[in-house]
């Protein structure tokens, strides 16, 4: 091997490491992401830090100006009082919502503010776990926490509410099981066995609420 071969392999061995390193720098920066909790971020010692936050949302905290999503967050599991302030230029989910759980990823700036790059939302467990079905007059207490978002809810069938698939009426009603003066009108394209509706038959229907206040259910099933 002559000296201008070595030289040529020094060099192109001298790009690739350089490279290599410039690729490992990009990528581990812009992934890595130390999770922490609420009362970590806000207390001022992760600023310009990469973080993970998760956290419920602050009722009526949120608001959007100049494309920008701004909202606040919570522990719902911890005592302390600490609240993080977020800001994310991107578009929520359609699950975004008060009391929602929300997990953001981004850098702390100055101010103490988690400018989000990434926000991933879900309902809280409670509204989606079979296990913890919600009766109807639970459902209703939650309102606008619920509102289009996936939930579980049990209760009875009215007798004599039912209307057959596309009458354009409910399809039946729903009454709970506590309370027979509290109900819930349902909506449901699904073809159903007579028994599934029968009067007085206990159900578990998965869906959701519309502004109009009626159910939209998209799973109907018999209580087990």
């Amino acid at each position: 091997m002559n000296a201008r071969t070595k030289q040529r392999l020094v060099i192109v061995t001298g790009v690739i490491v350089i490279a290599m390193a410039l690729i490992l720098a990009i990528v581990g920066g812009g992934s890595a992401a130390k999770t922490v909790s609420i009362a970590q971020a806000a207390s001022g010692d992760y600023v310009n830090q990469r973080v993970q936050v998760s956290g419920n949302v602050v009722e009526n905290s949120y608001s959007t100006k100049d494309n920008i999503l701004t909202f606040s967050i919570y522990d719902p599991d911890s005592a302390a009082d600490a609240i993080l302030n977020i800001a994310y230029d991107g578009g929520a989910a359609a699950t975004f919502g008060n009391d929602v759980t929300a997990i953001c990823t981004g850098k702390i700036d100055e101010s103490g503010t988690l400018v989000a790059s990434e926000l991933v939302t879900k309902c809280p467990s409670k509204y989606e776990s079979g296990m913890d079905a919600l009766g109807v007059g639970q459902m209703i207490d939650y309102g606008e926490k619920v509102l289009n978002k996936t939930v579980k809810v049990t209760g009875t069938i009215q007798p004599g509410s039912q209307n057959p698939a596309g009458s354009g009426d409910h399809r039946f009603v729903l009454v709970d099981a506590e309370d027979s003066t509290i109900m819930v009108e349902v909506l449901c394209d699904e073809a159903l066995s007579s028994e599934t509706i029968a009067d007085n038959a206990k159900v578990v229907l998965t869906g959701n609420t519309i502004d109009s206040g009626k159910f939209v259910a998209t799973n109907v099933a018999i209580e087990g």
